[in-house]
C-alpha cells in the first residue's frame, strides 16, 4: 500500500479546471518529485494534500495509508505526520529559532538541523524569528524545522521568486536526511536537476500527470515538451 495515494483528483476554481484527474502515489520512504512549469498546478496539489483552506477537491480522493483525508483539517493532517515547507515561509514573530525548531519534536537537535541547511547554529539559535531575518534565512530555518519534525510525509514546495534558497548540495543533503529518518518526500519543482535527486518523478501538465517513472526520463520529457499552456494530450502520448 502506498503512503500517499491521490486518485482522479479534480480541482476547479473560477470556472477553470486547475487539476483534471490527477493520479499520483508516494511510497513510504520515497522521494517523489512533481515536475511541471509554473502555473501547472503543482502547488495546488500540495495544498490539497495539506488540507489548506479553500482547497477542497472538486472530485477525487487523497488517502494516507488507505485513510481518506476528505474533510480533515490541516492540523489533523499534521498530527498524522504530514508537514509542508511553503512557497513563502511563515514568520513566528518573537519566537527564538531554537524554540521554533523544538516544537513538536520528541528528540530535538536544532543545531544539527540548522547545519543541514547551511546555517551556523551559534549565529542563529538565539535569534528571534522576525522581519530582521531575510526571506532566504527564514526559508532555511523552515526547512530545518521540517527535518526536526521527522514527518511521515514532507511536502517541499519550491520557494517564491526572489527568495534565496540552499544550494543543490544542501538541498540534496536535506532530502537525504529526511529519507534516512524514514520520511517520504513529495518534492514540488520546475528545476530539472532538483528532480533528479528523487527515486521517482512525475510530470504535471494540463492539469494531469503525463508521466511517472525514472527522474532522468521525467526531466528529459519536461525539457523537450515544455510548454506554457497545454491540454495534456500531446504530453500524454
Amino acid at each position: 500500500m502506498s503512503l500517499l495515494e491521490i486518485v482522479q483528483l479534480v480541482f476547479r476554481a473560477n470556472g477553470r479546471a486547475i487539476l483534471d484527474g490527477v493520479d499520483l502515489d508516494v511510497a513510504a520512504g520515497e522521494i517523489h518529485a512533481l515536475l511541471g512549469a509554473n502555473g501547472a498546478g503543482k502547488t495546488t496539489v500540495a495544498r490539497i494534500v495539506m488540507g489548506c483552506s479553500g482547497y477542497a477537491p472538486t472530485a477525487g480522493s487523497v488517502r494516507l495509508e488507505g485513510r481518506d483525508l476528505a474533510g480533515l483539517p490541516m492540523h489533523e493532517r499534521a498530527r498524522l505526520g504530514i508537514t509542508m515547507a511553503w512557497q513563502e515561509p511563515a514568520r513566528f514573530e518573537g519566537l527564538p529559532v531554537n524554540e521554533y525548531l523544538s516544537l513538536g519534536c520528541r528528540s530535538p537537535d536544532p543545531a544539527g538541523c540548522l547545519r543541514l541547511v547551511g546555517l551556523a547554529p551559534e549565529a542563529y539559535l538565539e535569534r528571534v524569528l522576525d522581519k530582521k531575518l531575510s526571506g532566504g534565512e527564514r526559508k532555511r530555518i523552515e526547512l530545518a524545522s521540517v527535518v526536526a519534525l521527522k514527518p511521515r510525509l514532507a511536502i517541499l514546495d519550491e520557494p517564491a521568486a526572489g527568495i534565496d534558497v540552499p544550494s543543490m548540495e544542501e538541498i540534496e543533503q536535506l532530502i537525504l536526511a529526511l529519507k534516512r529518518e524514514g520520511s517520504a518526500v513529495l518534492l514540488i519543482t520546475h528545476v530539472e536537476p532538483v528532480a533528479k535527486i528523487a527515486d521517482r518523478a512525475s510530470c504535471l501538465c494540463g492539469g494531469r500527470i503525463t508521466f511517472t517513472g525514472d527522474p532522468a526520463t521525467a526531466a528529459e520529457r519536461y525539457r523537450s515538451r515544455h510548454c506554457v499552456t497545454c491540454d495534456g494530450v500531446a504530453c500524454a502520448e
